[in-house]
C-alpha cells in the first residue's frame, strides 16, 4: 500500500509540474490569476513546475531508497499539509467556491494524511 501511495502522490505531482512548465497561464487560470508577463509565466513555472517535478523525483527516490523513505513522506506530506493548512487560513478573504479552491485543499489534505498513515 505505501508504494502505491507514494507513486500516486510523485503522479501527482509530476502531473502538475509538467503542465505548469508547458502552460503556466493555462495551469493558473482557474485562480483567476493572469500571467501578462515574462516574469509571471517564469515564477508559475519556477513554484508550480520545476517544484512539483522536484518532488516528483523525490518521491520516486523514497520508492528506490527505502533507507530515505521515512523523512521524504514526512516532509511532502508536511508540504501537502501547509498547503492545505493556506487554503483554510485563506478563508478570512471571505466565501470562496467549491473549484479550485476547496477542492485542491482536499486533495492535498487526503494526499497528506495518506502519505502520514504509510509512515506508520
Amino acid at each position: 500500500m505505501a508504494t502505491t501511495v507514494i507513486a500516486v502522490v510523485a503522479v501527482f505531482f509530476a502531473g502538475m509540474g509538467v503542465y505548469a512548465l508547458a502552460a503556466p497561464a493555462q495551469l493558473i487560470a482557474p485562480f483567476d490569476i493572469s500571467l501578462g508577463s515574462a516574469a509571471a509565466r517564469s515564477e508559475v513555472r519556477a513554484v508550480y513546475g520545476g517544484f512539483g517535478v522536484a518532488i516528483a523525483v523525490v518521491l520516486g527516490v523514497a520508492l528506490a531508497v527505502p533507507d530515505l523513505r521515512a523523512g521524504i513522506v514526512t516532509t511532502v506530506a508536511a508540504a501537502l499539509a501547509g498547503m492545505a493548512g493556506g487554503r483554510v487560513f485563506s478563508a478570512l478573504d471571505g466565501r470562496t467556491g467549491f473549484y479550485p479552491n476547496w477542492f485542491y485543499c482536499i486533495v492535498e489534505t487526503v494526499a497528506a494524511a495518506a502519505l502520514f498513515v504509510v509512515l506508520l
